[in-house]
């Protein structure tokens, strides 16, 4: 499940949806993992790591990365902020520190969730129309 995520996520050049991250399985994903998830390099999780208090992974005994689905919805969580509303980082850090990114980022991506929904639900009844006529 969660490679088939990833690799779709890769070959579409998209991040991973938040339906996807719910349905996540494992326990731990590794940097690369995660990395193709967002369609970024693993160095920029990891400087993200170091500016964002809210991403802690755990690391094992090689000092890996273990990132959990906490982990994974806070970095889409900062993603969709740094990538898709432009912040910088400062601000970026201050409203998840005075929003807990909860409301906005969280309306955004129900109310994309429910866009695909009806687009994928208007295409539906036009193909049966469509059918009805012949």
């Amino acid at each position: 499940m969660e490679n088939e995520a990833a690799e779709m996520t890769e070959a579409q050049g998209e991040v991973i949806t938040t339906e996807e991250i719910e349905n996540l399985d494992k326990l731990y994903y590794s940097i690369g993992e995660v990395a193709k998830m967002f369609n970024v390099n693993t160095s920029l999780i990891r400087y993200w790591e170091k500016e964002f208090p809210i991403i802690r992974p755990k690391k094992n005994q090689k000092g890996n990365r273990q990132f959990t689905k906490k982990d994974i919805e806070n970095i889409h969580k900062i993603h969709y902020l740094v990538k898709d509303r432009k912040m910088t980082l400062d601000g970026a850090k201050n409203y998840l520190k005075n929003n807990n990114g909860i409301s906005n980022f969280e309306l955004v991506k129900t109310l994309q969730g429910i866009r695909a929904m009806v687009v994928e639900l208007k295409e539906t009844l036009e193909d049966k129309k469509e059918d009805a006529k012949n």
